[in-house]
């Protein structure tokens, strides 16, 4: 009876391994490349408007590296522009990360930012705020 109960677990169990593999690829335990695909501008007084990334200086692809708390827009290279990740939690399926940036010296337009990955799926939310003005992208990410 032993062997037919361990048999029976392990066919129920054995289906259900490769969505395991794939809910793991995205909770941070792997770094990743996420591609920018829509992305919408917000400006006080003036609305929201789609625009490509390059319009607001936004990567088209984030490395994300959660164990080195790192995202960067290239994967190496001197002229790599990089983001600390400040705040890492899990949240009802999802990896939020938080970060905010300074900004160009005698200039005022640091910002905050945060990046939803939903663990099972790997689709991306990412939203900046910074001085009267905001940045709502979607996109994917993939395991690198």
């Amino acid at each position: 009876m032993n062997k037919t109960i361990g048999l029976l677990l392990t066919l129920l169990c054995v289906p259900a391994m490769p969505l395991l593999a794939v809910a793991a690829d995205f909770d941070g335990s792997k770094p990743l490349v996420c591609t920018v695909i829509d992305v919408s501008e917000c400006i006080m007084g003036e609305g929201c408007k789609a625009v490509a990334p390059e319009e607001i200086n936004l990567p088209r692809y984030l490395w994300v590296n959660v164990g080195q708390k790192m995202i960067q827009d290239k994967k190496t290279g001197d002229d790599t522009r990089k983001s600390r990740i400040e705040s890492l939690k899990q949240v009802d399926g999802k990896l939020i990360l938080q970060g905010a940036e300074q900004g160009r010296e005698g200039v005022r337009d640091g910002y905050g930012w945060t990046i939803a990955i939903m663990e099972d799926t790997g689709q991306m939310v990412m939203t900046a705020s910074g001085d009267l003005a905001a940045v709502a992208a979607f996109g994917a990410c993939t395991p690198y």
